[in-house]
């Protein structure tokens, strides 16, 4: 069996692990857990140390067809290290997403986008990765043959019973050492007096509920990185709201400045036109004229304009909240 999920990368079989790379950072909390898992035995194992008592003081088996098969023990182990992985990121890019939002929400900058970009990028590669490794779960659950396939000890198991059936004389050469290191199931039954009752597919369902299990349970971390995601969408949002009302604010004083600079230019031009060909009697010894009768229509006329303009500006929404 083939495991390759994310940082975790060995071949399993039936009573070893084989790892890729064992001495990066990532994967020796994984060997840790293997060691204390499966600590190192004696191969000498006594049949009379066969029937065990529970906590209840009731008679239990103990064999191989009542434990969980090892290669089904290291993936699981496995599926807990990269969750347990899985976990710490989302919690590590949650805390830094909400210290980078808080920091962009203060103060929209160039560097605050740049570092919620990486957030984004960030949560963006771990969700894929989230996704990438319950997908195989999903794989393997929808095909019952491939979890089937996976039960290793039992096609090995299957595989020595068959060999012995086939060589007798091996079979009684081989017989003794058998007998010390795995009881047979007959042996079980004659020392226990009781029968399994461990269907054949126990395995196969074990291993069933074992991947439902830690496919729910990455179900959730997507969830977690999803929320995160729509917490930094949400606030892209909110700011994008007061940038929006920031432009609309400086619209509005820009179309003041046009709306009054077009009165003071109307203004300005019908008095420059006129101006000239208007007699003013600056001396003050004749009448007034009509220069600051005129100036002083031509002047209401704009200030009328303007007011008009600044009303149909108000009407239509133009200015205001």
């Amino acid at each position: 069996m083939v495991i390759n999920l994310e940082f975790i990368r060995a071949v399993v079989t039936a009573d070893e692990v084989l790892l890729l790379e064992p001495l990066a950072q990532e994967v020796l909390p994984f060997v840790d857990k293997l060691r204390r898992h499966f600590p190192l035995k004696s191969l000498e194992v006594d049949v009379d140390t066969i029937n065990v008592d529970n906590q209840d003081g009731k008679h239990v088996e103990v064999g191989p067809e009542c434990e969980v098969p090892f290669e089904f023990q290291v993936l699981e182990l496995a599926l807990e290290a990269v969750c347990l992985s899985f976990n710490s990121r989302v919690a590590d890019q949650n805390r830094h997403a909400i210290f980078v939002l808080e920091d962009l929400t203060k103060n929209v900058t160039t560097r605050n986008l740049e570092r919620v970009r990486s957030v984004k990028s960030n949560l963006t590669s771990l969700l894929a990765a989230v996704h990438e490794v319950r997908d195989e779960i999903e794989h393997l659950l929808d095909d019952n043959d491939n979890m089937t396939q996976l039960n290793l000890s039992k096609k090995l198991t299957k595989s020595q019973h068959n060999e012995d059936s086939l060589d007798p004389a091996a079979s009684n050469i081989m017989f003794p050492l058998e007998r010390s290191m795995v009881p047979p199931k007959s042996i079980i039954k004659q020392r226990t007096g009781v029968a399994t009752s461990v269907p054949l597919d126990s395995d196969a369902g074990n291993l069933e509920m074992l991947l439902e299990a830690y496919f729910i349970q990455l179900d959730g971390i997507r969830n977690r990185i999803v929320l995160v995601r729509e917490y930094i969408v949400d606030t892209e949002d909110y700011l994008n709201i007061q940038l929006d009302n920031q432009r609309n604010g400086l619209i509005q004083f820009r179309l003041t400045l046009i709306i009054a600079s077009f009165g003071i230019a109307i203004n300005t031009l019908i008095a420059a036109s006129f101006g000239m060909n208007l007699p003013h009697n600056g001396d003050g010894n004749t009448a007034v004229g009509s220069f600051w009768p005129f100036v002083g229509a031509t002047s209401s006329f704009c200030l009328l304009l303007t007011i008009m303009l600044f009303g149909y500006a108000w009407r239509n929404r133009l200015l205001g909240s």
